[in-house]
């Protein structure tokens, strides 16, 4: 596919990297901080792309959010182990959209993902009606397609169903002008 468009406190814990990406841990038990570690390690998707660090935040009734520099996760979610992997992604998958895309590339994306909206600056619309919620569903999917991922559509209609994983690869690594991951085995 071709894109026309241009290239693209607290006290906190030590940082961490996973797959390049390079984040701070703000709460959490050790195992809850190992599980956000782990589920950006099993994805295929280059966090290290994202510039900066991004602060995790850890602690038990957090709805699970993203803004830019920032992802807050409930802590309870975490202890679920394996089953919050694909969240952890989604959330992170935001900060891709927050540093990497253009206002011209999420147009685009928008229409392509099928949404009525990119992000909630427009009101009225449900979760899986906005862009920015299907391309972060749809990125912790393309990039991590195991059946144990609670990103996993079950049907077409589902917000990380928005396109096939590998074409929604090969879109991304155009936009981002990165190589493309043509085929991907599920990492265990």
């Amino acid at each position: 596919m071709q894109i026309g468009c241009a290239a693209l406190t607290l006290t906190l814990a030590p940082q961490a990297y996973a797959r390049g990406g390079d984040f701070v841990l703000d709460g959490g038990t050790a195992y809850e901080r190992a599980q956000v570690t782990e589920a950006l390690a099993i994805s295929s998707f280059d966090w290290s792309l994202v510039p900066g660090s991004v602060t995790v935040h850890i602690a038990p009734g957090l709805d699970s959010d993203a803004t830019r520099g920032e992802i807050w996760l409930d802590s309870h979610l975490l202890d679920a182990g394996r089953f919050s992997w694909g969240v952890v992604q989604h959330e992170y998958a935001h900060q891709v959209d927050f540093f990497l895309l253009t206002e011209t590339i999420r147009a685009r994306l928008q229409s392509l993902l099928g949404a009525k909206a990119w992000c909630w600056d427009i009101p009225g619309f449900t979760h899986s009606e906005y862009g920015c919620e299907r391309f972060a569903s749809t990125l912790a999917w393309a990039y991590w397609p195991d059946p144990s991922n609670c990103m996993k559509p079950q049907s077409k209609n589902d917000e990380s169903a928005a396109m096939p994983p590998a074409s929604f690869r090969a879109l991304l690594a155009h936009i981002l002008g990165v190589p493309a991951l043509r085929n991907l085995s599920p990492r265990r």
